[in-house]
């Protein structure tokens, strides 16, 4: 393998994480900010350690499964618009390959190639997988970007109910009395660890991206600790 060849194999697998792991991310972010926000509120409303768990683990497996299905059904539109459109690319190769080759030419002269160079190009990778090349080059869909629903699916659940986990596992650890504040301590530390993570990985700044996830999951769980203040009932 050659030098360039190693070194867009590097790049390619090193941008590939890293839409993995921002979508990790953010999955466990959500799972952390809800389910702590959910506990805090029913906490401030004076239920019970069990029915605080009960709660918890009642809003991880809700959660869970709204992420899977919100993104599969997300996802699985992409995927119906990806065949549409490459079931039209086909019908347009069939009835005018002409015009195709032109057109794919013409994507390739804008990018900076000259017009002869440009043709010769078109004319190679049509010969070679047509459909492929104008679904790569015209409508920006090749093997790394294809929607996959179930995989995303399931990422999301997993990612979602890792950091659900965390309140519950407060919950369990920790004494009645010190319940509140180690939840909304434990939580906006770990927000804080995976918002820097999350700005690392997209390449910003780590201790804004901490501070900007920090303080509104912070407003979140004020909100509902109030709500649970507000319209809970002692004895």
């Amino acid at each position: 393998m050659s030098q360039c060849q190693l070194q867009r194999h590097l790049e390619r697998h090193r941008l590939g994480s890293v839409g993995w792991l921002r979508a990790a991310v953010l999955g466990a972010n959500d799972g952390i900010v809800s389910t702590a926000s959910l506990v805090l509120g029913v906490a401030s409303a004076q239920a019970t350690p069990r029915a605080i768990l009960i709660a918890g683990v009642a809003g991880l497996v809700a959660g869970a499964m709204s992420m899977a299905t919100g993104e599969y059904v997300s996802v699985q539109s992409q995927v119906d618009a990806e065949k549409a459109a490459l079931a039209l690319e086909t019908r347009e190769l069939r009835a005018a390959p002409a015009d195709e080759l032109t057109e794919l030419a013409a994507i390739y002269e804008a990018r900076g190639l000259d017009c002869v160079l440009a043709r010769q190009v078109a004319l190679a990778l049509t010969r070679h997988d047509a459909l492929g090349a104008h679904a790569r080059d015209e409508l920006g869909i090749n093997a790394f970007t294809r929607a996959r629903p179930v995989q995303a699916a399931v990422a999301s659940a997993m990612s979602f109910s890792v950091g659900a986990a965390l309140p519950l596992l407060v919950i369990l650890l920790t004494p009645a009395a010190f319940m509140q504040p180690a939840i909304a301590i434990a939580s906006l530390c770990c927000l804080g660890a995976l918002g820097a993570l999350a700005a690392r990985a997209g390449g910003a700044t780590p201790g804004i991206g901490a501070l900007r996830v920090v303080g509104w999951s912070a407003l979140s769980m004020a909100a509902a600790a109030g709500v649970g203040a507000a319209f809970g009932v002692t004895g």
